[in-house]
């Protein structure tokens, strides 16, 4: 039995069970919503200001020409700072920037609402997660530059 087959046999159990595979490539440029750039390292030194908190942000982009709600849908970090998007809709083609500070949510533009920063800008994980908590995109990163195109 060739080891497709064998994999195949072995995972039909566990999906039939309920259990979530995996996805093969959460940061993938082929899903339909996706984290497409991350700027961790906001310019300047860590001052906590707000002006610099929000210079720190993520983009997540709709690849589709159809609206997308990502109501209940969440993105963090591996410290699980998480921020969860209230009733949201994001246009086909469109993209929402999440910032890490306080501000007035808009159709563009979104708030963490925190005081400090989100990104550690020696390295990190955010995570795009839908209402159902399985993981949509991904995007890591190290030390080198401010920023990540995903």
């Amino acid at each position: 039995m060739s080891r497709r087959v064998l994999a195949a046999v072995v995972s039909a159990p566990l999906l039939a069970a309920g259990a979530v595979a995996a996805a093969p490539s959460a940061g993938a440029a082929t899903a339909p919503v996706r984290i497409s750039y991350v700027y961790f390292d906001s310019p300047g030194a860590d001052t906590g200001k707000n002006s610099s908190l929000n210079a720190e942000y993520v983009k997540i982009k709709n690849t589709t020409k159809t609206a997308r709600s990502l109501s209940g849908w969440t993105l963090r970090d591996k410290s699980n700072h998480v921020y969860t998007f209230p009733a949201f809709t994001l246009k086909g083609g469109a993209t929402v920037t999440v910032r890490s500070g306080k501000g007035t949510n808009t159709t563009s533009t979104r708030y963490y609402q925190k005081t400090w920063y989100v990104w550690n800008n020696t390295g990190d994980t955010a995570y795009l997660r839908n209402k159902a908590g399985a993981l949509v995109s991904s995007c890591t990163w190290g030390s080198k530059g401010p920023a990540k195109t995903c």
